[in-house]
C-alpha cells in the first residue's frame, strides 16, 4: 500500500493520520480516525432510534394509555421507555440482523470498507419505512421538496424526504392507536360522572371513583399483553 495523504504526528511520533491507497485505488483512513469517526456517529443514535424504527410509536401509545388510564407517573417515564426499547428491539430483530449479516459482519471481517458497509446497512432500514410509511404522506414531501415526478418507485426516495415522512405516519398511527384506546376508558369516566351527578354529588371528583374501575378493566382483560401484542402485530412482525 502506499501512502498518499500527508501525516500529521504528535511528540511521541505516532501518525495522527494516516490514508493509505491500494492498488485498485480504494483507500482507507488510519484506525484513529475511523474511530473517531465511530464515536461521532454514536452521537446520532438517539435520533436513529427514535427517526428510523418503531421506537416512536410504541412510546406515544404508552403516554396516550397513561393519560386514559388518568395516572399522572404511573408506570414512570422510566419504565415506559424501558418497556419501549425492549419492544423496539424485538420488532426491529428482523432488520437488525440483516444489518449484521450484510454490513457489519463484512466490515468487522475487512471485506468491504466502512463507506459500503454503512450504505448496506441503511438499505434494512429504509424498507422497513418504506414498508410503514403512507404514500399521501410520502407523497407530500416529495411536493415539498419540489420533487414531484422525480422518482418512478418509492424506493429511489432519499433518506431526507424519507424519514419525516416515516415520522409523520408513525405519528398518525400512534393517535389512531390512542384514539381507539380512549374509547372504554372514557366511557367509564362519562357513567361514573352520571351515577355521582345522579346521587346529587356533585363535589366529589369523577376520576378518583372511576380510576380503581378503570384500572381492575384493565387488568381483568389483561391489557398490557395485549397493546404490546397489538403493537408488534401492527408492524407485520
Amino acid at each position: 500500500m502506499l501512502p498518499v495523504f500527508a501525516r500529521a504526528a504528535d511528540p511521541l511520533g505516532i501518525p495522527a493520520i494516516t490514508y493509505t491507497q491500494d492498488a485498485q485505488g480504494n483507500g482507507q483512513y488510519t484506525v484513529s480516525i475511523q474511530i473517531l469517526a465511530i464515536m461521532t456517529m454514536l452521537t446520532f443514535i438517539p435520533a436513529v432510534l427514535m427517526l428510523m424504527t418503531s421506537f416512536t410509536r410504541i412510546i406515544v401509545v404508552f403516554a396516550i394509555l397513561r393519560q386514559a388510564l388518568g395516572l399522572q407517573q404511573t408506570p414512570s417515564n422510566q419504565i415506559l421507555i424501558g418497556l419501549a426499547l425492549f419492544l423496539t428491539f424485538f420488532i426491529m430483530s428482523p432488520v437488525l440482523d440483516e444489518v449484521n449479516r450484510t454490513a457489519l459482519q463484512p466490515y468487522l471481517n475487512e471485506d468491504i470498507q466502512p463507506l459500503e458497509a454503512l450504505n448496506r446497512a441503511v438499505v434494512p432500514f429504509r424498507e422497513f419505512m418504506l414498508k410503514q410509511t403512507r404514500e399521501d404522506d410520502l407523497n407530500m414531501f416529495i411536493r415539498i421538496a419540489g420533487q414531484e415526478g422525480s422518482y418512478t418507485d418509492p424506493s429511489q426516495v432519499p433518506l431526507n424526504i424519507l424519514m419525516p415522512s416515516f415520522v409523520t405516519s408513525e405519528l398518525k398511527t400512534a393517535f389512531q392507536i390512542g384514539f381507539l384506546l380512549f374509547i372504554p376508558f372514557l366511557i367509564i369516566d362519562l357513567i361514573v360522572a352520571s351515577v355521582l351527578m345522579a346521587m346529587g354529588m356533585m363535589m366529589l371528583s369523577p376520576i378518583i371513583i372511576s380510576l380503581p374501575f378503570k384500572i381492575m378493566m384493565f387488568v381483568l382483560v389483561d391489557g398490557w399483553a395485549m397493546i404490546m401484542g397489538s403493537l408488534a402485530s401492527s408492524f407485520g412482525t
